[in-house]
């Protein structure tokens, strides 16, 4: 797309379905890579990736010819059909939460994905997830929200 100029950074949050924890700590490694991986063979640029065993923050520059919305499905299909391939019953929630991020706080949001393990010691997937949608004055059901 000649002369089109986009900075699409965006913090995405989602889930395992029903927030299992389908995420062991000796996976996560191997899973962030793997979604890098496939972030760099669709365009998308990885500023940071971290989560715990049964969430996922990602940190991403989307390119101008993607939607947001595509490159969350290409992330999550091309990873939960590899965290299957070797048996295991593995699924990531229908939804997805996405915040955009000035390109000033990049570093900002980066540390804090690649400190989750040590931000969950403080506060529950759900009392973040909350937090972040209030935060970015997403207007939200709070019957629905983590259900």
């Amino acid at each position: 797309m000649p002369h089109s100029y986009a900075q699409n950074i965006v913090h995405v949050i989602f889930s395992t379905k029903d927030r299992r924890k389908l995420i062991p700590k000796e996976l996560q490694p191997k899973l962030w890579a793997y979604i890098a991986g496939v972030c760099k063979n669709h365009e998308i640029h990885v500023e940071a990736i971290g989560g715990a065993d049964d969430h996922i923050h990602l940190l991403i520059r989307v390119p101008a010819t993607m939607s947001v919305a595509k490159a969350i499905l290409t992330i999550k299909a091309n990873s939960s059909k590899w965290v299957n391939e070797p048996g295991r019953r593995f699924e990531w929630q229908e939804g997805y939460a996405a915040f955009s991020v000035s390109a000033s706080l990049v570093a900002r949001v980066a540390r804090y994905i690649n400190t989750q393990e040590a931000h969950h010691k403080r506060m529950t997937f759900d009392a973040e997830f909350v937090a972040m949608l209030k935060k970015h004055g997403v207007k939200f059901d709070p019957n629905f929200v983590l259900g």
